[in-house]
């Protein structure tokens, strides 16, 4: 990881996503009956469930108004939870003021062209391996894994890890 993005990293206090294409592979399998159907990948969950449990905030901000983004809030206990949107900066300054935030604290992991706004603002932008080119080239993160299959548990190992690298650093 560039020494800059150490830096930024270190200063990391809450993650805020989309939800379709991060912790969702992009697919979506509709059933005979009409439903709809995501697949989550527990490494991303046991990520997410880690990443709470150290204090940080948690967000999804999906484009989409689908009643299984509410499932996984409630599974993980994600209360900021914004669906249907379609301004994501507008949502990330929301949650930055909830939760006592400055956009520079605030990881974004996005995939596609509707997650720019909120790349932009905030002070780590993360993408996984498989978001689109323009995207990659606007991230200082890009994971080695797509999205579905454990880049959201990526960049939580990636925060994580530099957070017990800054505290061994103050001892």
């Amino acid at each position: 990881m560039p020494k800059i993005v150490s830096e930024v990293v270190a200063k990391i206090k809450a993650i805020a996503m989309d939800v379709d294409g991060v912790l969702t592979d992009g697919a979506v399998w509709w059933g005979p009956n009409g439903e709809e159907w995501k697949r989550f990948h527990f490494a991303d969950i046991m990520g997410l469930s880690l990443a709470r449990k150290s204090g940080m905030a948690i967000a999804l901000i999906s484009g989409e108004n689908s009643p299984l983004v509410d499932r996984l809030a409630n599974k993980l206990g994600i209360g900021d939870v914004h669906k249907d949107c379609k301004d994501k900066a507008s949502a990330l300054r929301t949650f930055a003021e909830r939760h006592g935030l400055r956009l520079e604290e605030i990881c974004f992991i996005g995939d596609d062209v509707n997650d720019l706004s909120a790349l932009s603002i905030v002070g780590l932008s993360a993408c996984p391996a498989d978001a689109r080119p323009s995207i990659r080239k606007h991230c200082q993160v890009v994971t080695k894994l797509g999205g579905g299959n454990g880049a959201v548990r990526e960049v939580v190992d990636m925060l994580l890890g530099s957070a017990k690298m800054a505290a061994k650093s103050v001892r």
